[in-house]
């Protein structure tokens, strides 16, 4: 579960090292080219390269949204393709490999008891699948805070041919180059303990990870599909130029494919408590492209953890920065330890003096803002600026730890790039070409105060946590959540930069750019819940054309809100829907409610809970998702922080925000925060969760799921549709009626009753009936509906014996290998799956099943067959 606290090392460095052996040809020639390559991808600071050919075509044949079999963009397109997220996905799963304790103990990975599937010549073996299907997410920490180098070499097979093979610790630093660059990757520094590889990687027929040592705490996420239609194998050699563009503008840029405005709303307003304003509505077909939200009363959260470096005399500093072409001016903000006085700096662009840096006298613990304007004369018609300052004088240095660039468009500031420096951001350093002169410090992590009253504070965190945002299509409310918390923070106004949104902290704009389809209209509403008014504000709203292939239905965009009080035994619920969707995500709310060792007069009554040093013991729970009904949960996790991409509690608090996962806000005793509470967010683009009938996807709260908290959660998906699927038929196998209906027959078959539990807390059990063990050849009929776009079978089965696998033919026809590398002692009742495509399926009213176990395999286990049938609409 959840990495607990550690001695503290320096952190931020990534040593390279020789290969345990010597990579094959094929890996060094990898290495080569992806080294080669690199230096064509510019960073976030160089001058914009034009778009490759074909970098944004809709590509069907290639796995694009309208593709063979519904699934949805495959490989880079995921990235290329976020207009077209609520198509609905069929014939695939979602999964996850992780380092989960088999026995429901805490040993995630402290032990390394779980972390190999098994081991072999290349070492330690940690995902593994047969058929089609893609890599979509790994994440991997160890102690100290991170650091993978003792994991040795990661080792990626796709259909046979190794794609990647060198020193993990060296492909997390971005030393291989493009793809495997920065926020594509990351190391235990840029997300505040944990190891990151997001990119996507396809197969057609087989894949495996291997690390030459124990990994102690990962977790490999992958799709796997019915079929290899619209599959191409991962190419290690394409850069993906404009994906890495692309991301590295997460939270201050629209990641979609520009497709044009219809309409645009704009409505200033003030809001008094039970108050609505509403815009008038969109009418269609179309899709919110863009929301954003300004409220100048809400005040940034105080309590701010940053990172940052100094230079001394002589010295200075520069990078380089986005702006908007169009811009009618720049304003660049700095970031600073008011501690120090008299700070002076010389701030130039492009060359050009352009104003000069004062901080003052000393402020103690205080951060310290300054903004400087500067001239169209200097920016207009440029998209990139290099940003320059110059020591002149200090009681002590000049010190910069972050720095925001704002573009002036139509008399409004609109943030158009960030850079948040120092050891902790080695990846957005090297992005914006960021460079020191100088250097007299690197401050690891400084914990100081933005100049806010309480009131003022608690005012602020009223406003973001009462307003709600509620959206509705066609008539139906899918959208109900805080503002606060839709836009990525609900601990108050922390800065948030993410992919699909972000929240300007200090009276900037809260951006969303989840797109939300309608085929009639669409009403956006915000209304007052809490007891303090909104004295001003703007809304804007803007539609353009639905992405969504024509002729097919998306699923409407949803963002459900749940909160309430942690319960012992129960998970804490993200979502439980029914139907068919995709879950992308969520934004997590946790106020701990373990009061520190020694504390005083807390009104919590000690039956619930017992004062202890560790007041981040919530953190130790491990996510759950169940997918279409199954008892066996599809993502197992290894702990909080883990599923949020960290590790070690955030690295004791430090806050961080990537594309897809981050935690910008922690607190504790003060600022409303009684105990400790976190905010944190996960975004799952590659490693999406389709399901086609129901998802319960959850988190534990502490390692025996009883920890007590307050806890808020906002989660996006797509969906609102019927459901997909439908059991049309099932074989019992403890039942001889059904053998006999269903014309069942196994060859060197064994049967014992079992009494035994599920993993997880949504069936646990114990349950008892009787499986059979069989090592020759399986056969059955099962009904189907002719209507079918594809089938997938589900067994239930023991998995006490790991690396069962056997041979799938459908009417005589081969359909693949049933693989299944998992096992468990503990708890061993398992339901799995295979998806049968659907040309084997399609228009028949039945099927006959044959399975052949492997040679050298465990015998297959099995105490029931299930056909659930899927259907188009």
């Amino acid at each position: 579960m959840a990495t607990g606290p550690v001695a503290a090392t320096r952190s931020g460095t990534v040593r390279r090292r020789p290969p345990r052996r010597a990579p094959g040809m094929l890996a060094l020639a990898v290495a080569t080219v992806a080294a080669t390559v690199a230096a064509a991808v510019p960073e976030v600071g160089a001058r914009s390269a034009r778009a490759e050919p074909g970098a944004t075509v809709r590509s069907h044949e290639a796995g694009g949204s309208g593709g063979p079999g519904d699934k949805g963009p495959v490989g880079w397109q995921t990235y290329r393709e976020l207009d077209r997220l609520g198509a609905i996905r069929q014939s695939q799963h979602s999964g996850q490999y992780s380092s989960f304790s088999r026995s429901g103990s805490n040993d995630d990975g402290f032990e390394g008891s779980y972390s190999c599937l098994r081991t072999d010549e290349q070492g330690c073996v940690i995902a593994e699948r047969a058929g089609a299907g893609e890599i979509t997410s790994m994440w991997f920490t160890r102690q100290p805070w991170g650091d993978v180098t003792a994991t040795g070499n990661i080792r990626v097979e796709l259909d046979g041919r190794t794609v990647l093979d060198a020193p993990l610790a060296d492909v997390v630093n971005g030393e291989l180059g493009a793809p495997f660059v920065w926020p594509l990757v990351g190391n235990a520094a840029d997300t505040a303990g944990g190891a990151v590889i997001k990119v996507p990687m396809p197969y057609r027929e087989s894949m495996r990870v291997t690390v030459d040592n124990n990994p102690h705490f990962y977790h490999v996420g992958y799709r796997s599909f019915a079929d290899a239609h619209g599959v191409d194998t991962f190419d290690p050699t394409d850069p993906a130029r404009d994906v890495i563009r692309e991301l590295r503008r997460f939270g201050v840029a629209d990641p979609k494919p520009d497709s044009g405005t219809l309409e645009s709303r704009k409505s200033d307003f003030s809001l008094a408590p039970g108050e609505t304003v509403r815009l008038d509505p969109f009418h269609g077909p179309g899709m919110i492209d863009e929301l954003r939200l300004r409220i100048p009363r809400v005040v940034a959260a105080p309590r701010v953890v940053d990172d940052g470096r100094a230079f001394g005399a002589d010295g200075g500093s520069s990078f380089t920065a986005r702006v908007a072409p169009e811009n009618e001016g720049v304003r660049i903000t700095r970031r600073y330890d008011a501690n120090v006085g008299a700070q002076v700096a010389r701030l130039r662009v492009n060359g050009s003096p352009v104003g000069t840096w004062r901080s003052g006298p000393a402020r103690p613990g205080e951060w310290g803002t300054q903004r400087i304007e500067v001239d169209e004369s200097v920016t207009g018609g440029e998209d990139e600026l290099r940003i320059s300052s110059t020591f002149r004088s200090a009681e002590v240095d000049v010190n910069e730890f972050r720095y925001e660039v704002h573009s002036k468009l139509d008399g409004e500031w609109v943030r158009t790039d960030v850079l948040d420096l120092g050891p902790a951001h080695p990846g957005e350093e090297r992005a914006h070409d960021y460079r020191i002169d100088h250097e007299v410090f690197q401050r690891e992590k400084l914990r100081a105060r933005l100049p806010h009253s309480d009131e003022r504070v608690a005012e602020s965190d009223s406003i973001l946590t009462n307003t709600r945002l509620r959206v509705s299509f066609d008539g139906r409310t899918t959208v109900d959540a805080p503002i606060g918390e839709f836009f990525g923070s609900g601990l108050g106004e922390y800065d948030v930069r993410r992919l699909m949104s972000s929240i300007d902290a200090g009276k900037g704009w809260y951006t969303s750019w989840w797109p939300m389809p309608f085929r009639r209209d669409a009403t956006v509403e915000l209304v007052n819940d809490g007891p303090v008014p909104i004295d001003e504000g703007t809304l804007h709203v803007s539609t353009a054309p639905d992405g969504s292939e024509p002729g097919k239905k998306s699923g409407y965009f949803h963002a459900t809100h749940h909160e309430g009080h942690t319960e012992p035994g129960a998970d804490w619920e993200f979502l439980s829907a029914r139907g068919s969707g995709t879950f992308y995500g969520v934004t997590h709310t946790m106020r701990g409610r373990i009061p520190r060792a020694g504390a005083q007069g807390d009104e919590q009554p000690r039956s619930l809970v017992s004062p202890r040093a560790n007041q981040r013991n919530y953190l130790e729970g491990d996510e759950r998702f169940y997918v279409d009904g199954s008892s066996s949960p599809a993502w197992y996790g290894t702990g909080t922080e883990d599923f949020y991409e960290s590790g070690w509690y955030f690295r004791g608090g430090t806050t961080f925000n990537m594309p897809l996962a981050g935690s910008p806000a922690h607190e504790y005793s003060g600022d409303g925060c009684r105990h400790d509470c976190t905010g944190a967010y996960r975004l799952l683009f590659p490693d999406a969760v389709p399901f086609t009938e129901e998802l319960v996807a959850g988190i534990e709260h502490g390692p025996a799921n009883d920890e007590p908290g307050v806890y808020s959660s906002t989660a996006y998906w797509y969906g609102g549709l019927a459901p997909r699927t439908k059991r049309t038929d099932g074989v019992e196998l403890d039942d001889r009626a059904s053998r006999t209906a269903h014309h069942y027959r196994a060859e060197g078959e064994t049967t014992e009753e079992l009494t035994a539990t599920f993993e997880g807390e949504r069936n646990p059990g114990p349950h008892t009936r009787s499986t059979t063990s069989t090592t020759g050849e399986i056969g059955f009929h099962l009904r189907i509906d002719p209507n079918n776009s594809g089938v997938r079978l589900r067994r239930l089965g023991d998995q006490f014996h790991s690396g069962q696998r056997a041979a799938v033919r459908v009417d005589g026809r081969p359909a693949g290998t049933w693989a299944q590398p998992l096992g468990n002692e503990s708890h061993r009742w398992l339901e799995d799956g295979f998806d049968i495509p659907p040309e084997l399926t399609r228009g028949k009213s039945s099927v006959r099943i044959e399975l052949t176990p492997a040679d050298g395999a465990p015998p297959w286990s099995a105490a029931r067959y299930t056909a659930l049938s899927r259907w188009a609409p």
